[in-house]
């Protein structure tokens, strides 16, 4: 793999998630180079649906279910070993390749762009967590496949880890995706809260979409503790790195919520300082991971394979 290479990958990491960003700086060498080649193909393939650059500037696209189709073959063109020009593709050949990532992982992925590109909505919390699985559950499964992680059970918890952070990604952008069209919040809910839902992004409508937020807030907590078990099975580090990320981005559901009507006003995020503290709780979190027996994995939460059968992938 050529330096040039990784400091794509490096550089669209450090302006795509300052809040992973930071975490992935805990991964051993090898593993961290793997992680920011596998993020650079996944920003990549998110802005080339939504028309941006690095998550910002969206511009859609004419034809953004034409882009998904160009995506699913550069990536087969990928997994058959064939020369990747594109320094996404590259990336994502030598990572998939080296750590056999399933393609199923990867067209699963995919799949969440296509709903993108399709305009899908989501009437349930269940239509939502099956998007949050496509655009992220299934992301935290190709991140434990880089880190080794081979067992179901462990690969239930990532795949949960996945989902909190999209649930809270969601929370913290609802204004903003809503003003490009984009509602991944449950209808049912917003009909409940007395939202229209061409009106999402009205201010007027603020206090009650700041109990919307809270409620999505709260909704990812059962899949942020649940991750807690998969972290032990993790080599140290990476056990580290997951931990921090997982503080990091549930402090960015608090700060969502704590803020109330007024959480839209500038982008949520963490501090610096912030940032330190959480890193070294991840690392109280990773050590005490050596310790904990893992519990069963709650019957109630949401389940690719559950839903597998009764929803058409990328529908």
């Amino acid at each position: 793999m050529s330096e040039a290479l990784l400091d794509h990958a490096t550089e669209t990491i450090r302006v795509g998630s300052k809040s992973f960003a930071a975490a992935a700086k805990l991964f051993d060498r090898d593993t961290r180079r793997s992680v920011l080649m596998l993020y650079a193909w996944c920003r990549h393939c998110d802005d080339v649906v939504d028309g941006q650059a690095l998550g910002h500037n969206t511009t859609a696209p004419a034809d953004a279910a034409a882009q998904v189709e160009r995506l699913r073959n550069q990536t087969l063109s990928a997994y058959a070993g064939e020369p990747q020009t594109d320094p996404a593709f590259a990336a994502f050949q030598d990572v998939a390749l080296r750590h056999a990532i399933s393609p199923h992982h990867a067209f699963d992925h995919l799949a969440g762009f296509a709903m993108d590109a399709a305009d899908a909505r989501y009437e349930t919390i269940d239509d939502t967590l099956r998007y949050c699985y496509h655009v992220a559950g299934v992301v935290g499964l190709m991140m434990a496949s880089i880190m080794g992680a081979r067992d179901a059970a462990v690969l239930d918890r990532a795949c949960d880890l996945g989902l909190a952070f999209q649930l809270t990604n969601i929370a913290r952008d609802i204004v903003e995706d809503a003003r490009v069209g984009r509602v991944y919040v449950p209808a049912a809910w917003l009909r409940e809260a007395g939202i229209p839902i061409a009106d999402v992004a009205h201010d007027r409508h603020r206090a009650a979409l700041a109990r919307v937020a809270a409620r999505l807030v709260d909704h990812a907590e059962p899949y942020y503790d649940s991750a807690m078990d998969g972290v032990a099975a993790l080599p140290l580090r990476s056990a580290w790195a997951i931990a921090t990320a997982r503080r990091v981005y549930r402090e960015i559901g608090i700060e969502v919520k704590r803020r109330g009507a007024r959480a839209w006003d500038t982008r949520a995020g963490t501090s610096r300082a912030t940032k330190l503290r959480l890193l070294a709780l991840g690392g109280v979190d990773a050590l005490a991971s050596r310790f904990r027996k893992p519990g069963a994995r709650p019957t109630g939460l949401w389940h690719a394979a559950r839903h597998r059968a009764t929803h058409a992938v990328g529908a």
